[in-house]
């Protein structure tokens, strides 16, 4: 695939440049359980003031579409993916369906010109990326990755630590991220694009990469299963100014899920990468000196939403906390892993 220029000019022409007030109606793709987290998020925001409703669940059964309706409040449900998006209402569709199906998924809302919340990772493979996002570009339709830790108020509460200078010159962090996940079907079959990396590893990668920005160099390892897909990882990050971050992740133990930055000054600890609780931070002495509170929140994933509902309303067609140059980047680091570990997909020999 060619490269191509990115144009954040572009405008979506979407009824919301008009009607700023108009609740944009979401519908959803995946009936799992990322998909319901998202549904009891839409429904409190609306609760709080939001200009949002929770509208239709799209499913690969009519049955389980008719049950997710039921057990969240969507008001219509479709038993396949596509009738979803030919409901002229729906504004905005947030997909929740495994990873292998995250770029069929996309081109159909894009056929549709529906604009985009698609999980993590965003796709397979870089390929795919960049035909999605060339697809969006061209006609204008807003598309962002749902890795929610970018949109969060904890990023930006980390950097201005940084900046203040607490723990002095960093140089060096440490991220784990792993759960007890290798029984979920999707986790061990690599037709799914299964394995940690994809799943859980996109998150300490994330986390490095928002603290320290992009590595110059990239080494991993892995722990092959039987099934042929990774069930743990261990990724160094190397910078020409000597930091490094050292990445774990894995899918048959759980790990306590800690951020570490150090510095020349002291140190600071991130809780839960995954979904920041708190932050400590430490003085040469190893003291703790300070401890900031993440803002309550609804369960996290309302920053990726009311993000992009802004991008909508104001007519562009990237998210400025996942753009889509950042979005690609992380799929060609994603790829150069696996190519380091051995790990391609059936669908790529």
């Amino acid at each position: 695939m060619g490269k191509y220029s990115f144009r954040s000019d572009k405008s979506y022409r979407h009824s919301f440049t008009e009607d700023k007030r108009q609740a944009m109606k979401i519908g959803i793709l995946g009936a799992g359980n990322i998909a319901a987290t998202m549904a009891d998020t839409i429904r409190e925001m609306k609760k709080q003031g939001d200009d949002v409703e929770l509208y239709a669940i799209g499913s690969r059964t009519q049955a389980k579409a008719d049950r997710f309706a039921i057990n969240t409040g969507c008001k219509k449900a479709y038993g396949s993916y596509e009738d979803l998006l030919k409901d002229p209402f729906i504004d905005l569709v947030y997909i929740a369906t495994p990873h292998s199906e995250h770029y069929q998924n996309m081109l159909l809302c894009l056929k549709y010109e529906k604009p985009v919340l698609c999980e993590k990772a965003f796709t397979a493979n870089v390929e795919q990326a960049q035909r999605i996002l060339m697809m969006a570009e061209l006609k204008g339709v807003p598309v962002t990755e749902a890795i929610w830790t970018r949109y969060m108020p904890m990023r930006k509460m980390i950097r201005d630590l940084l900046e203040e200078g607490v723990i002095g010159e960093v140089r060096t962090l440490t991220a784990n991220l792993s759960y007890q996940i290798y029984d979920k079907h999707r986790i061990h079959q690599a037709e799914l694009c299964g394995g940690a990396l994809l799943d859980v590893g996109v998150y300490p990668m994330n986390f490095a990469e928002m603290v320290f920005g992009h590595p110059d160099r990239i080494t991993a390892t892995a722990f092959m299963s039987e099934d042929g897909v990774d069930e743990s990882d261990s990724i160094t990050y190397t910078y020409r100014d000597g930091r490094t971050a050292v990445l774990t992740c894995g899918t048959r133990a759980i790990s306590d899920r800690q951020g570490i930055i150090y510095g020349d000054n002291g140190y600071m600890i991130v809780e839960n990468i995954n979904n920041p609780e708190r932050i400590h931070v430490y003085n040469l002495m190893r003291e703790e000196v300070r401890t900031i509170e993440c803002p309550e929140q609804i369960s996290g994933y309302e920053y990726e939403v009311r993000e992009l509902m802004e991008t909508i309303r104001s007519g562009k067609t990237e998210c400025p906390s996942m753009p889509h140059r950042e979005t690609l980047h992380m799929m060609k680091e994603l790829d150069m892993i696996r190519s380091q570990i051995g790990y391609r997909f059936p669908f790529e020999k």
